[in-house]
């Protein structure tokens, strides 16, 4: 018999999107994540809770009215390094480019689908103080791929 419940240390692929499904990805990511719940002016107002992953692990999928990207515009404020994306049709945020990890993809948790996170860590994340948080929190490391953290430790 076998377990239908992913192991959480198992990377496996999620899938998700926003409410309209225009808008559709990909990420291959641990079943079990640390997601962050941000205080910063524009997440704090979204709601958005996300985990961070490499860029190269995270992929758009064309959602039933075709590709994807035709369905996204972006959003950027301050030092314009994040890249707030959403969905042009339905206005959700299911993934977005963070200021904390520009080599990342921050995937909102709400926009996975059902069935494959096991477990969901949540932290909080100081945006409204950003740079001392970002000096303290680790951040950076969730875009990072296991052999590259092994070569920033050496």
């Amino acid at each position: 018999m076998s377990n239908s419940v992913p192991d959480p240390n198992e990377v496996v692929v999620h899938t998700g999107g926003c409410h309209c499904r225009r808008v559709r990805w990909r990420v291959e990511a641990p079943a079990s994540v640390v997601a962050w719940v941000c205080n910063c002016s524009n997440c704090s107002v979204r709601g958005n809770t996300h985990f961070v992953v490499p860029a190269s692990k995270f992929k758009l999928d064309g959602g039933p009215a075709g590709a994807a990207e035709e369905f996204i515009t972006t959003y950027t404020f301050g030092t314009h390094t994040a890249r707030h994306t959403f969905c042009k049709v339905c206005g959700i945020t299911s993934f977005y480019y963070p200021r904390s990890n520009p080599d990342g993809v921050a995937v909102t948790v709400a926009c996975v689908d059902p069935g494959t996170l096991t477990h969901v860590e949540y932290r909080k994340a100081d945006g409204k103080n950003w740079e001392e948080w970002f000096e303290r929190s680790q951040i950076g490391g969730f875009s990072k791929g296991k052999a590259e953290e092994a070569e920033e430790e050496e």
